[in-house]
């Protein structure tokens, strides 16, 4: 039976057109939602041992906003400080659009604030002074139009957890390409 002839069971049946959903369960191919990250933090990874992540949004300027829907946002050398009890995004460089409006001078690297609640800025502060983590940004994503940072509380490796962890990588990469059945 076709696609043609499951809509028209589902006409029949329920006196009424189907979802989309009830289609793409038919047969038809699902749409893909699309890919809401703007930008990752690869080196994050591979500098630092990540020991949890928070999601917090950021203060940004209208022409930033338009900058990041077309996915001009570099996170390579961003790290996050407190101030004032206050989280501030520093490194970040999002560069402007050609088409941003002439009377604003834009500023690609500026200071950015962070937005999150008092209790989780009270337990950061309490792991960064005290437990001596770093604050680092992983990656920026839309949520519900709204432009959100996952920050991740970190421990800095050293040259031989590096080497370590590109050993393991490796040997995982073996053991996938021995075990995969031919």
């Amino acid at each position: 039976m076709g696609f043609a002839c499951h809509v028209l069971e589902l006409t029949r049946e329920y006196g009424r057109q189907p979802h989309q959903a009830e289609i793409s369960y038919m047969g038809k191919q699902k749409n893909k939602s699309p890919d809401n990250t703007i930008a990752r933090n690869r080196i994050a990874r591979h500098d630092y041992f990540i020991e949890d992540e928070i999601e917090v949004g950021m203060v940004l300027e209208g022409w930033e906003v338009k900058s990041l829907r077309a996915g001009n946002l570099q996170l390579r050398e961003t790290y996050v400080m407190l101030k004032n009890g206050e989280l501030w995004l520093i490194g970040a460089h999002i560069s402007p659009l050609n088409s941003a409006s002439s009377h604003v001078a834009p500023n690609p690297t500026r200071t950015r604030k962070l937005l999150a609640h008092r209790n989780e800025i009270d337990r950061l502060v309490g792991m960064v002074e005290r437990k001596g983590y770093t604050l680092v940004a992983l990656s920026a994503y839309w949520i519900r139009g709204r432009a959100k940072l996952k920050i991740g509380i970190a421990k800095g490796k050293k040259a031989h957890d590096k080497r370590a962890s590109i050993k393991d990588r490796d040997w995982k990469r073996d053991q996938a390409r021995i075990l995969k059945p031919s």
